[in-house]
Formats: C-alpha cells, structure tokens, sequence
C-alpha cells in the first residue's frame, strides 16, 4: 500500500502520508501503481467533464485542462519544456543535452512545446464536447503506463534521482499492470484499439530517440513521453 502512496503523491498534488516516501522499497515498486494513478486521474477530469456536459465547449476545455495541470502539478510538462530545449539545443551531442536538461530556466523551445501541447489538449477536449469523459481516462491511463513501460525497458542515464530508485521494480509486476492497462484500453473497442495503437508508436518513436540521443532516459524524458501520449491520444480520438 505505501508504494500505491507514492506513486498518487509523486504523480499527483493529491495529499499522501510523507512517511510514505521514507521507503526505499516502496519507491521501487510504485512504479507497477503508474497505471493505476492515470486511471485516477482520468476518471477525476472525465467526471469533471461529464458534470460540465451542458457548459459550453471551450469554457468545459479550458476548466478540464485547467484542473488537469493543478491535479498533476505540471510535473510532465515541466519535462516536456526541458526535453525541448535540450534536444534542439544539444545539437545531437549527448553531455550538452544532458547538461541543458538540467538547467532550471526554459529556452523558446520550451515554451513553445509548453504551449502546443496545452493547446492540442484544449481544442481535442472542446472537438470532443459533450461527452470526452472516455477520451480522459484513456489518455492519463496510456500516457502512465508509458511511464511503467519505458522505466522498466531503458537504461537511466542519471545517477541518483527517482528514476535509479525505480529501477528496483518489480519487473513482471510492472508488465501485468501494463497488460491490464492495454486490456482495459481493448474494452473500448475501437476508440480503445486506436489510442492503445498511437500510445505505442509514440512509445516506440520516443524510446528509439532517446537510445540514439541519449542511450537511455531521463526523468525529464519520461515527462516528455507522458505528454506526448496524452496530446497524441486524445487528437487521435478528437477526429474519429
């Protein structure tokens, strides 16, 4: 239970006992709770979306992307921001993306890649009106268990941090939580194949730039994947 602690506090702003974070062991095996964490999390924003059916589309976008990002703390678009800045910046080279993702201050890059993928999320929401609530509890979902996936398939190029914890996972836990979360994706028939479909190719285009770049993945990347996922799904699923 203290691992399914830590993955809600450290993938939500939702309170948690901090007790929880003192374990080492439980760290390692939150990452098998990701994809339960963005199943939380999209059945939050898509009841939010179901109780604003009869509210104008944007103002319903704009309120959903809104608690999206105060839910979550921006914490993946925070490594969406620097990914940007790192791999145009790093020009290719390995140790200068690896130092620029690490600087604390956001280049244009950034927030440009900040502000399409809020956009992309707001105009697929609105597309969607009345009734994206399915739509929001896919994206979350895939765009967590990516994060379950890449973890437990890549090498962790940064010493120390979240991600040389997570590499202690159990690994064939970590892939039943991934099956379930695809099997759960297949209950959605073709809006479930469809985002299932689009989460993996990300998964696989994003994962591949990262060996080539970087030889592994760093928690900015990750983010950067996360949000990739749910910007991909829920456009997918807005022209279906």
């Amino acid at each position: 239970m203290r691992s399914l602690l830590v993955a809600i506090g450290f993938l939500t702003r939702l309170p948690v006992p901090m007790g929880a974070f003192d374990d080492a062991r439980a760290k390692a095996s939150s990452l098998v709770w990701y994809p339960l964490v963005g199943l939380l999390i999209g059945l939050l924003l898509g009841a939010l979306a179901w109780l604003l059916r009869d509210t104008p589309p944007l103002l319903t976008a704009g309120l959903v992307v809104l608690v999206w990002v105060v839910l979550t703390g921006a914490l993946h678009l925070d490594g969406l921001a620097d990914s940007a800045d790192a791999w145009i910046g790093g020009m290719g080279d390995r140790e200068k993306t690896l130092a620029i993702m690490k600087d604390p201050r956001s280049g244009p890059a950034g927030v440009l890649a900040l502000v399409l993928a809020v956009l992309l999320k707001f105009a697929a929401i609105a597309s969607l009106h009345p009734a994206p609530w399915s739509e929001l509890i896919l994206a979350p979902l895939l765009a967590r268990a990516s994060l379950t996936a890449l973890f437990l398939t890549t090498p962790y190029v940064r010493s120390g941090g979240l991600g040389a914890d997570l590499s202690g996972a159990p690994r064939n836990a970590c892939a039943v939580a991934i099956a379930m979360s695809a099997g759960f994706c297949l209950l959605g028939r073709w809006h479930g194949v469809i985002a299932l479909a689009v989460a993996a190719a990300v998964f696989g285009l994003w994962r591949a730039a990262c060996m080539k770049r970087l030889g592994g993945t760093t928690g900015d990347t990750a983010g950067a994947l996360a949000e990739m996922v749910e910007v991909a799904v829920l456009a997918i699923l807005a022209v279906h």
